[in-house]
């Protein structure tokens, strides 16, 4: 498979069938299980132009094979929002063959159009695979993140 025959598009309410199994697929990678309705109320806020989320699909002819999403939000450090590429997933079947990169690319060009100041992302530490990838097309930050649920 060449990644030249890849096309990456935003996500179309027609969809849902092809993004639910990657959406599924991703979960399975992280040994997470989101509850249906709240993936469903994520599906709902990425095809809403009122909300700051959005995404994309990954296609290779009619079979989606990978997914992103990404969601905008204001800085106290720019006047440009931030875009923070919040998910990314590609089929096991087909990694290491630029895909990733592809759909990062993606939200690069998405976020300059939209005028943010800056693309970021969070992996686990465990996940060398993807690190290799991220350390050729972007710069560590350095920070940790902690958290604290409600």
């Amino acid at each position: 498979m060449s990644v030249e025959t890849i096309e990456i598009r935003p996500l179309e309410s027609t969809d849902h069938a092809a993004w639910l199994p990657l959406w599924r697929g991703y979960q399975a990678f992280y040994k997470v299980d989101i509850p249906d309705a709240v993936s469903d109320v994520t599906w709902q806020r990425l095809l809403d132009p009122a909300q700051p989320m959005g995404g994309a699909l990954a296609w290779q002819g009619a079979r989606a094979v990978g997914l992103v999403h990404h969601i905008r939000h204001r800085s106290c450090w720019t006047v440009g929002d931030y875009c923070y590429l919040q998910d990314l997933y590609v089929d096991g079947a087909i990694r290491g063959a630029g895909i990733g990169r592809r759909l990062i690319e993606y939200v690069y060009e998405f976020a300059a159009v939209e005028g943010c100041s800056r693309v970021h992302w969070l992996t686990h530490e465990t996940n060398t695979d993807a690190m290799m990838l991220y350390d050729r097309i972007a710069d560590r930050s350095g920070f940790l993140q902690y958290r604290h649920m409600l």
